[in-house]
């Protein structure tokens, strides 16, 4: 590919012009980028192996999963089956599918699936049959990683619940705790948090989870990837006599089974994806960088390729996230940020921004790989080599969803 005329696209929400990029690159882009972002980044060089990352989409019609029934042939609840019509369900996903009767039986579960398949609704939709049955106070906890993804599940279980006077709570750091301490003592048949807040309220006596019967983990790799395998284990060991668990993965690891054994009881396993490999249809491409090459000026170039339409770019600090954030704005590239050091609510609007179409070219770090939830992403570049291929899978897992074929770049060198 010639890169050295291809120009910058200024991506806006309602056009989209192009104008030469000035070749005079001596200025301070290019001593931070030919850094490799390795300078005062405190974090060390992947060693991951670049052959890892190429790969070419494989959308096999015969490998497809072709569901057998439709959503109104689903054994739960009619008023439920109504609300998932309403929402445009109309057939199950694959691990929606192969879960249901088991997690309806009240089944352990272990489900291995990548991201975007549908795993949500997977758990949800036996945990709100039972409640429309019961109606059973501080029924489901479920835990995930980060608040952008327990913010994504409240969402979806509010949608799917509007009118049947069912009621959850997020709980997840950068809020109110006064608040959520309201919230809680109101009994909420399902809490959705972050590990870190839940045993917040837990250590102050201002939430029992004593109470609830129902235990989800959701994204449990990516939890131990961030450190929360203690207070993981602290919340199982708090819930005490609970009647069902279910533990949600993209990846499975090996050295990860003596605890999952620890948390599960004979439970029903169902693999979607190996837990080893990335999407099939995403297509993934090494772009290795020159020595004679500015890493930010290919940035540049990849985003004025026509086919770039929405884009999540990775880097590995909240300071780089930032940096390069600017700098793209800078150039006339309308991008956002979003990484720890954002209060929530401006991580939620950098978000909303992203979704809604405000900037097409979203920076992050990987806090965002769980937590985004938009299905016309059309490109994930890697501008920072992950640090793991665990982590890998889960940053380019963010495009490729819903049968699209999606595009994954890594940016090598420089």
């Amino acid at each position: 590919m010639d890169r050295s005329n291809n120009p910058v696209i200024v991506m806006n929400h309602s056009d989209k012009r192009s104008y030469k990029r000035s070749k005079n690159t001596n200025s301070s882009n290019s001593n931070h980028n030919r850094r490799g972002g390795r300078q005062g980044g405190g974090f060390k060089p992947s060693t991951l192996n670049p052959d890892l990352l190429v790969r070419k989409a494989t959308m096999l019609e015969e490998e497809k999963f072709v569901p057998t029934r439709k959503i109104t042939d689903l054994p739960v609840n009619q008023g439920l089956i109504d609300k998932l019509v309403n929402k445009g369900y109309e057939v199950p996903t694959e691990i929606q599918d192969k879960s249901l009767e088991a997690l309806l039986d009240g089944r352990d579960f272990l489900g291995i699936a990548q991201t975007g398949t549908g795993k949500t609704a997977a758990f949800l939709v036996p945990i709100i049959n039972d409640l429309m049955r019961t109606r059973r106070k501080s029924s489901a906890i479920i835990v995930v990683p980060t608040r952008e993804l327990a913010l994504q599940v409240e969402v979806e279980f509010k949608s799917i619940t509007k009118g049947l006077g069912l009621y959850s709570t997020p709980l997840i750091g950068g809020t109110n705790i006064n608040r959520d301490r309201a919230n809680t003592q109101r009994k909420p048949h399902v809490i959705i948090g972050t590990p870190g807040r839940i045993l917040d309220l837990v250590s102050r006596q201002w939430l029992d989870l004593r109470s609830f019967e129902t235990l989800v983990l959701d994204e449990f790799d990516r939890m131990l990837d961030m450190g929360f395998q203690k207070d993981v284990m602290r919340i199982i060991n708090t819930v005490g006599h609970r009647k069902q668990s279910m533990l949600f993965s993209a990846t499975l690891d090996k050295k990860q089974q003596p605890l999952i054994d620890e948390i599960l009881t004979d439970p029903v396993v169902v693999k979607v994806s190996t837990g080893t490999t990335t999407g099939e249809n995403i297509d993934q491409e090494v772009i290795r960088i020159g020595a004679d090459q500015n890493k930010f000026d290919v940035l540049q170039d990849l985003l004025a390729l026509d086919e770039i339409e929405k884009v999540l770019i990775f880097e590995e600090t909240k300071h780089k996230v930032n940096k390069l954030s600017k700098m793209l704005n800078q150039k006339g590239i309308r991008s956002d940020e979003i990484h720890g050091n954002k209060t929530q609510s401006a991580r939620q609007k950098a978000l909303n921004n992203f979704k809604t179409g405000k900037v097409n070219v979203l920076v992050a770090t990987d806090v965002a790989a769980r937590g985004i939830d938009v299905s016309d992403i059309t490109h994930v570049i890697n501008y920072q080599v992950p640090q793991s291929f665990d982590t890998y899978i889960h940053r380019i897992g963010r495009t490729g969803r819903a049968g699209k074929v999606g595009k994954a770049y890594t940016l090598l060198g420089g």
